[in-house]
């Protein structure tokens, strides 16, 4: 990613964190997208803490994401962050895009964390 590009999507996602963060009852769900990988995570930004993360590039996926493209990885990553949620009581979050287009890979991401059972 060029630079210009990189510090616009960091003008971006900070403006939106200037509105949105996140509480222990709804924690925020911030996404990264790389060009080949996609991670995100849950954060309590009450005391800083990650309560649960789910990334592409785990080992224990690797098995799961061969030969399937970017958008399903994504719609993967989600429903598992939504299932991590779940086991720890969360069921509303506020969705952070980190800058990004609610688009592509990362609106599906969010459906697919929807259709597990978060609330946003």
């Amino acid at each position: 990613m060029s630079g210009l590009l990189k510090e616009a999507r960091l003008r971006r996602h900070a403006r939106v964190r200037r509105r949105i963060s996140g509480t222990p009852g709804r924690p925020r769900l911030c996404v990264f997208r790389s060009l080949k990988h996609i991670e995100a995570q849950l954060i309590d930004d009450t005391v800083g803490h990650t309560v649960a993360s789910v990334s592409s590039l785990a080992p224990d996926l690797k098995k799961q994401l061969d030969g399937k493209n970017k958008t399903t990885t994504a719609q993967l990553v989600g429903s598992l962050l939504a299932g991590k949620a779940q086991e720890q009581g969360i069921t509303q979050v506020v969705f952070d895009r980190g800058g990004f287009k609610y688009h592509g890979r990362i609106k599906a991401l969010a459906e697919a964390a929807r259709t597990a059972g978060l609330k946003f």
